[in-house]
């Protein structure tokens, strides 16, 4: 990520509605096994720092009194709290802010998450809050996960015809990608570790339908950028799919490293 792309409120504009259908689900073995390594008992706080729809929130909240989801996307929050309701969750809350500002507020927690959500980040600054915000014996969660795999070469072919050669990311273009070498970041607020753990990756089929929304669950794919051509990328999109009626991905493992605010 270079210094000159800046967070703009694009970023995932329209995404929202294809999210949960486009992005595989975290596996309920990811929840057991927070629950294990953290001895979680229902107290405490959660809160899931860029939730999107709540993907992870909605898994975790069982395991504490409150889950508490942040997110500067509305759309994203309302679906979040559709999908709650959906599941029965009356313990979340949902927070229509930018990770940079918190602390917000919001006190303090027993665990806070970043799931594919820290590389769009003030990394540094993002990180000293989140410190802040942890009670006593609290932990930081950075979640490796991926949700979406590419299940054709036709789709990033496709969308680099549409969109351009150089990835899309907002109003701006990010022809680097995003940034890594979150560990020097976490180190650098005060955070010691990490200490990891794994989950297994598992195989899923994908209808179109589903491969369809999980392109537009997608930053770099967002149905804004498409302008008054959605439609029709969308259109060739399935025609290229065709005949395949469902595609069977494999996920990656799930690697969850844990930040402490002392040594572990």
């Amino acid at each position: 990520m270079t210094d000159a792309w800046e967070w703009d409120p694009s970023l995932y504009s329209g995404s929202a509605r294809y999210y949960a259908q486009g992005r595989a689900a975290y596996p309920a073995e990811l929840a057991t096994a927070f629950a294990a390594e953290l001895e979680l008992d229902g107290a405490g706080r959660l809160l899931d720092v860029g939730c999107g729809p709540g993907s992870l929130t909605l898994l975790l909240a069982g395991a504490f009194e409150e889950a508490v989801g942040v997110d500067a996307d509305g759309d994203m929050l309302a679906e979040a709290g559709r999908r709650a309701a959906e599941a029965g969750l009356g313990n979340c809350r949902w927070v229509h802010r930018r990770a940079e500002e918190l602390p917000a507020g919001l006190g303090r927690f027993r665990l806070i998450t970043f799931a594919q959500s820290f590389h769009w980040f003030d990394r540094p600054r993002v990180a000293a809050a989140a410190r802040g915000m942890l009670a006593p014996g609290g932990v930081c969660a950075h979640v490796h996960a991926s949700t979406h795999e590419i299940v054709h070469p036709a789709i990033p072919e496709l969308v680099r015809e549409y969109l351009g050669p150089v990835r899309r990311a907002g109003r701006g273009a990010l022809p680097e990608g995003t940034a890594g070498g979150e560990a020097d970041v976490y180190r650098a607020a005060g955070f010691h570790g990490p200490r990891r753990f794994e989950v297994p990756g598992r195989v899923v089929t994908r209808t179109v339908d589903d491969v369809v929304a999980g392109v537009f669950s997608l930053s770099s794919s967002a149905p804004h950028l498409f302008g008054e051509r959605r439609a029709e990328f969308e259109a060739e999109l399935r025609r290229r799919l065709a005949p395949a009626e469902t595609f069977t991905v494999p996920l990656r493992d799930i690697a969850v490293d844990l930040w402490f605010t002392r040594g572990c």
